[in-house]
């Protein structure tokens, strides 16, 4: 049985969308930002577009560990997204234009889909509660840091 593992947060970025998908689209640049993965690279000189591949090492206390994702989205100024391993896990980010018309407000998605929840059973049986749980708490925490070092890379201008 699969239960809805999906959360998304917010933040406003004093830049624009255009600006914003720049920087996120550019996985190469990941870990700038992210709290576990430390770096990512183009698979077969992809890019940010749909259908594109790329790798991504994480690092957590506990191990190491590589993931393919595939770009399954890419709508410059709107939204980028991909898929882990086959559909397991999707991440995206979405922009919009604040008010003021010199903000974004970028929001990080996170869905662990029901294909990722069955295959954790069938890898971890007994203990894939506890394990889908640690990726859930990892996401919750995870979102904030890494929008809140978004904000910092694209407002610094790096």
């Amino acid at each position: 049985m699969t239960v809805s593992l999906t959360h998304s947060e917010s933040i406003s970025v004093s830049a624009s969308p255009d600006r914003v998908y720049d920087t996120v689209s550019d996985v190469t640049r990941t870990g700038e930002w992210s709290p576990v993965c430390r770096e990512c690279w183009w698979d077969e000189g992809g890019g940010a577009v749909v259908g594109a591949y790329f790798t991504g090492r994480n690092v957590t206390p506990d191990r190491t560990w590589e993931t393919r994702s595939e770009v399954v989205v890419a709508d410059p100024g709107r939204e980028f997204s991909w898929s882990v391993a086959g559909g397991r896990v999707v991440w995206t980010y979405s922009m919009q234009p604040e008010a003021d018309g010199a903000s974004t407000r970028l929001t990080e998605s996170w869905d662990f889909t029901p294909e990722g929840q069955e295959f954790f059973v069938e890898k971890y049986g007994d203990s894939a509660a506890e394990e889908i749980e640690k990726r859930r708490a990892a996401a919750f925490t995870g979102i904030p840091e890494t929008l809140a070092a978004i904000k910092r890379v694209v407002e610094s201008g790096d």
